[in-house]
Parts: C-alpha cells; structure tokens; sequence
C-alpha cells in the first residue's frame, strides 16, 4: 500500500504534535513529514491535522483515524518482532531518564542486570527536570509523584518515606521537636522543584492547623543532595525521601525525628511512551526494575 508512509508519518506527528519531532522519531526532515502526510489527506480526501505556524492539532476525523491507525501499526511491530531472530535478544542503547538522586537506588543493581542482559547498553540521563519522553528521544524515564502525561504508560516500581532529619549539632543547639507544630520554631531546609519552582509540602499527619505557611525556610535547594548536604551542615531540618540520607543516619551525620507523623509515601514509576513498541530491550529492563527495586518496601 502506497500510502503506509503517509500512514507512519501521520501517526508519529499525531503522537508528539508536532512535524519536526515525528521526523526525529523517524530519522527523516520535518518537510518529509509534512509532505507525507499531504499525500495521504489528498489520497483519502480529508484534512486529518489542523496546520499553523506554531504547531499541529488533529482534526476529529484526524483523531478517529489515529486511533485505528496507531493499532494497526503497534500489530505490524509485533508481528515484525515475533518473526525477527534479531529482536528476540535483548540489545542496543536504551535511554533512560531519571532524578539526580536516582543513582542511589539504581546504580547498585545495574551489575546484575549487565550480567542478565550484556548486549544491552543502558544511557542514563540524571536530571531533576522533567522531561518530554517523546520530544527528546528517551526510551523510559523513571518518575516519583503524580503522572499526568497521558501519552506514557506506566508501571509501579514501589514506595518510599520520607523523613525528616537534622544534624545532631543543630538539635543540641535548637532542640528536638516533639511534635509537628514545633517546627514553626526551627529552621527548614526546603526543596524546591526545578520544573516548576514550587517549594516540595512537608506531608504530616497531625492536628496542626495551615502548618505549612508557618516553617520557617532558612534555606532552599532544587537539588536533593545539596539538601542533604546542608542538613547534615547543621542548616537546620530537612524532608528527604528515606533511601536518600539512609547511609548518614547510619553513621550518625544525621538524626531522623517525628517518624510516627510521616505517614505518607512517596512513589516510584517507570514510565515509556504508550506509541512506542515495547522492545525486547525495555521489556526486560521495565520487568528488571519491578523485580529488583524498593523491595525491602514492596510489600507496603
């Protein structure tokens, strides 16, 4: 069929919105793209995307088109897959988005996947923004809190707690609070995040009223371990996620406080885009992570 690449062409730019990122994602130019798709609505006899100088939006029998197209696409690279010797073997770069902080928890168990999977090489971009899975190319990212992009699927990897610690020089100097309204009389070391520059909630449960407004910020960081460093500096109380500070608890650069209060959990995903074919390299990477991570915590 003639036009199975107007077919292809229009699918990849009804996923990212957009003529040049649908002509990364296929490794031709964005005119290549649009032309494409000119020939398939002059083919079909319909306009399928709505055109301006800034972007491209679908028009709805555009977007009833997708939706039947994307199927039969993600069929074809099945059956492409299931007949290939090639992609029956784990293999190639895959890139992998994921927090600053994430190498502590996914370093460690890397080893043990390169023994599982050598052929595979794995491409970390340790970043605390929030990336476009689709526009900048990466394979899967891993996230924590709140999913709203609807064009990833995810998996749940597991959960974490945060906690709240202070170095033992600032407690003995500003004492320890007993309860979560005595924080308002300390200094807090607050996170704020990078994408959209708002200061990380402290989420207790307790009886005290609009908390949040009345901690006093003495310091801000948008990176986590600048936020462990300086708590453990004696700046004053911080709120980190557990796996983070857990080697400075042990060796007693930091003390943790009001545990009984800290009772909600933050949570990991691994998260790819739902266009995008789940290779035999990211099947095994995704089915990898939520075997292997968070699992002292995975029964939570």
């Amino acid at each position: 069929m003639d036009s199975l690449s107007g077919i292809v062409a229009f699918v990849r730019t009804a996923e990212t919105l957009s003529f040049v990122a649908a002509g990364r994602v296929l490794g031709v130019s964005a005119s290549a793209v649009g032309k494409n798709v000119a020939r398939l609505e002059q083919t079909m006899g319909v306009r399928l995307l709505h055109r301006s100088t800034r972007r491209v939006s679908l028009t709805a029998e555009g977007a009833l088109f997708y939706e039947r197209c994307r199927r039969i696409l993600d069929d074809l690279q099945d059956a492409e897959a299931m007949l290939s010797h090639a992609a029956q073997t784990p293999r190639g770069k895959l890139r992998v988005s994921l927090p600053t902080i994430g190498y502590r928890f996914l370093l460690p168990v890397l080893p043990a996947f390169y023994a599982l999977y050598p052929e595979i090489e794995v491409d970390l971009d340790f970043n605390d923004r929030l990336v476009d899975v689709i526009e900048e190319g990466f394979d899967a990212v891993i996230r924590s809190g709140d999913l709203p992009d609807s064009r990833l699927v995810s998996k749940r990897l597991g959960p974490f707690r945060f906690v709240l610690c202070a170095s033992p020089s600032y407690l003995e100097q500003s004492g320890v609070p007993e309860t979560p309204d005595d924080l308002e009389h300390h200094k807090c070391i607050r996170f704020r995040f990078p994408t959209s520059g708002k200061l990380q909630e402290w989420s207790l449960s307790n009886d005290a009223i609009n908390l949040e407004p009345r901690l006093q910020t003495a310091l801000t960081c948008n990176n986590m371990e600048a936020l462990q460093a300086a708590a453990i500096g004696g700046f004053g109380i911080a709120y980190m996620p557990d796996f983070l500070v857990q080697e400075a608890i042990r060796s007693g650069a930091l003390e943790t406080m009001l545990d009984d209060y800290l009772v909600k959990p933050g949570q990991f995903w691994v998260l790819w885009p739902s266009s995008r074919h789940l290779s035999p390299k990211l099947r095994v990477f995704v089915d990898f992570l939520g075997a292997r991570l968070f699992q002292t915590e995975a029964g939570g």
